[in-house]
């Protein structure tokens, strides 16, 4: 079940939407410029009433038809004024804060790419997805719409009242009756809506999570038959969400309650003073007609405090989830600014063979950042030297740490005591885009993109098609040329068109297209039949002669393939010499090695 990241302490709403300004700063010129249209816009709504006022105390008293005519034309001339300026005031913004969403969109999965392993290993995908489109999506709402208008319609009813009072300062007291019932109700809601507002987006988190999940493992549901279960959990997620929205939809039903029906009881009691007051002659019609034209006027603005602030408690919600991302450390280190657009893996002769030192680890010890304090690392003072064009096979048992101890020369996770040396340089010292333009990796569980076969091996690097040929050589992926439209075969999300060797190849290809100075490789022959791996090991030496690598084997075949073997067990190396002098010299690495059962070996002895 998919886990939602405890939310940070709750900030109001301002703050957390005043952090959108780096943003919004580029285009306040054309945003200013559009509140101040929608405000003229709708202090031209306020003069109709006036108009009506001269209407009725003038023309229709006087029973003059061309004043009546002329009235007409003005209140015509006023609406199409109203309604092409709200409509200059859209196209405004549209531009703009498109780019504004855009932008932040952009900067998020640049971030996302220099966060560090561990984050992505702690958040669930869905989460990161909505951030990037619902939350994204409500903030540019919230900028087109919301901050505008609670703005403008602040400024309309400002200038409504006041209106009002000049033409009646008791019917305007009246009216203005409801203001601290509606105060104390905004406030309120604001409390609530807030929470119910978080709690829904990480729900939709949760949900994107479950479902992207179902997306990728349909073969294992289907092959389990697990189908309902995955149903259940998705009703399950389904049904808080909507018991959410429903809150939700309580609260605001609420305050729309209050801010519609107080007002409306304030216009009712107001009608029927003016009407007496009109009938004793102390009131025109004219004024009664304006002060309530102007009071329905400004029903809308006062009508709409309801979802605007519903909208802005989602939207600074929405601002929250994003910079929770946003403020995530990445990846520390010298000049780890984002490789320049269209950068790629340097390639050319390999200078890991040339090196006089090779790949050093040097009294290095891990422990994963969420580890609890004091807990025992999980792997504890490696010293391990690979020499320059030499092959290391790291051997242990399940769980000793292989996979994270490779993780470690890349990058992916930074040491936590010691240091490690690619060259004779620690690579603490070198950004990431040096270091891993001179290391490829291969993984155990491959991982292909929604992209053709080409450009999935070519992102190792490469210059092109006789880079990419000699690679699928290599790797023994000459089943990409067989395919229906070759290396431009669209090989489907994660590569699941792909059979479980096949991926694997193409990942080992990515590995060594780009002649790399060091290849990490993490058990990259695993799902391969015995004729297929005997050709790739084949193909392999003649890259490993010129390569600095370290490889991660669990059978006698790919260890064979190494000049030396290093056995790795509870986090440390506990031996190291050839293939032979290890199956001599270590019971351990013996048992590994022979396959047998815990307990077996003994047996046999």
């Amino acid at each position: 079940m998919p886990t939602t990241p405890s939310p940070p302490e709750s900030r109001s709403a301002v703050r957390s939407l005043l952090r959108l300004w780096p943003y919004v700063r580029p285009v306040r010129a054309r945003l200013s410029t559009a509140a101040f249209i929608a405000i003229v816009a709708s202090c031209i709504g306020l003069v109709i009433p006036l108009v009506l006022k001269w209407m009725v105390d003038g023309p229709i008293a006087d029973r003059d038809p061309a004043g009546v005519w002329l009235g007409a034309l003005y209140l015509l001339l006023l609406g199409l004024a109203e309604a092409a300026l709200f409509g200059f005031r859209r196209w405004l913004v549209a531009r703009p804060l498109s780019h504004v969403e855009a932008e932040m969109r952009a900067d998020l999965y640049r971030h996302l790419q220099r966060l560090p392993v561990a984050f992505h290993d702690r958040w669930p995908s869905g989460q990161l997805l909505s951030r990037a489109t619902t939350d994204l999506m409500l903030l540019r709402m919230f900028l087109a719409f919301p901050l505008t208008f609670l703005l403008v319609n602040g400024v309309t009813i400002l200038v409504g009242v006041i209106i009002m009072l000049i033409q009646d300062w008791t019917l305007g007291l009246v009216i203005l009756v409801p203001a601290v019932p509606v105060l104390i109700t905004c406030v309120v809601f604001e409390k609530r809506y807030s929470g119910a507002a978080r709690r829904a987006q990480d729900q939709v988190g949760d949900l994107t999570t479950v479902v992207e999940e179902s997306v990728l493992g349909i073969r294992i549901i289907k092959g389990f038959g697990r189908h309902r279960s995955q149903a259940r959990a998705f009703r399950e997620l389904s049904g808080k969400l909507r018991g959410t929205e429903l809150h939700k939809a309580r609260l605001l039903a609420t305050i729309l309650g209050v801010i519609v029906t107080l007002p409306e009881l304030a216009i009712g009691a107001a009608l029927v003073l003016g009407a007496v007051q009109v009938a004793d002659g102390s009131l025109s019609a004219g004024t009664l007609v304006a002060f309530l034209s102007t009071a329905l006027a400004l029903r809308w603005p006062v009508d709409s405090i309801g979802f605007l602030l519903a909208m802005s408690q989602e939207a600074a919600t929405a601002t929250e989830r994003y910079f929770e991302v946003m403020d995530a450390q990445p990846e520390s280190g010298p000049a780890d600014a984002a490789a320049p657009r269209g950068a790629e893996r340097r390639t050319g002769p390999p200078a890991g063979a040339g090196s006089t030192e090779g790949l050093r680890f040097e009294n290095v010890s891990f422990r994963y950042p969420d580890a609890p304090e004091g807990s025992t690392p999980v792997l504890r003072r490696i010293d391990l030297h690979i020499r320059p064009g030499e092959s290391l096979a790291l051997v242990g048992a399940t769980g000793s740490g292989k996979t994270t101890l490779t993780a470690l020369v890349p990058r992916l996770h930074e040491v936590t005591e010691g240091r490690i040396t690619l060259g004779g340089t620690d690579i603490a010292e070198m950004s990431r885009e040096e270091l891993r333009s001179r290391v490829a990796v291969a993984f155990e569980e491959p991982t292909l993109f929604s992209a053709s076969v080409g450009e999935n091996v070519l992102m190792g690097g490469g210059a092109g098609e006789e880079d990419l040929g000699r690679a699928l050589a290599v790797a023994q992926a000459d089943f990409a040329h067989a395919l229906p439209r070759g290396v431009d075969t669209q090989v489907g999300e994660q590569g699941l068109s792909l059979s479980g060797g096949q991926r694997q190849r193409l990942a080992l290809a990515r590995a060594v297209v780009g002649r790399p100075d060091f290849l990490v490789l993490d058990d990259p022959l695993s799902a391969l039949d015995v004729h297929t791996e005997a050709a790739v090991e084949a193909a392999l030496r003649r890259v490993l002669a010129d390569t600095t690598a370290l490889i991660v084997a669990h059978r006698p075949s790919t260890v064979l393939l190494a000049d030396r073997v290093a056995l790795l067990s509870g986090g440390r190396i506990t031996a190291v010499g050839t293939h032979h002098e290890l199956l001599r010299t270590s019971p351990e690495y013996a048992h590994l090695m022979s396959g047998a059962p815990a307990g077996e070996e003994e047996d046999q002895r």
